[in-house]
């Protein structure tokens, strides 16, 4: 993440804690790379996937019998998740194995997800 920062000046002064806000405030870049895994779980179906990633890895294949969904659409799916970096993927022989990936973010990710599910759900 993005350390450089600039002065701001605002034309008004109406709180105390602005000049400590703002000192701390994110730059674009950061609030786009944000943005960028926001828009990824987003997705009903992508965060499906994400979902059963965070607790298991597995193959195109079987993602997709286990989401009800064509390979093409799951290897859409799963590209988009490993270009944001939530995912990441080895090879093993034909096979493509794919887990969340082991990052600050996708485990907070993660453990946000599971807390939602937990609010939503009618039994937790």
């Amino acid at each position: 993440m993005s350390t450089d920062k600039k002065e701001i000046r605002l034309p008004h002064h109406h709180s105390d804690n602005i000049d400590i806000v703002l000192a701390k405030l994110p730059s674009q870049e950061d609030c786009m790379q944000v943005a960028e895994i926001f828009k990824q779980i987003s997705d009903g179906s992508r965060l499906r996937i994400l979902w059963l990633l965070c607790h298991c890895e597995e193959c195109v294949s079987n993602i997709a019998v286990a989401m009800e969904m064509s390979d093409p659409a799951v290897s859409h799916h799963l590209k988009l998740l490993r270009k944001s970096g939530l995912i990441v993927s080895r090879r093993d022989g034909k096979e493509v194995y794919y887990r969340l990936a082991d990052t600050r973010q996708a485990q907070l990710v993660h453990h946000v997800c599971e807390e939602m599910f937990r609010i939503s759900c009618p039994l937790g």
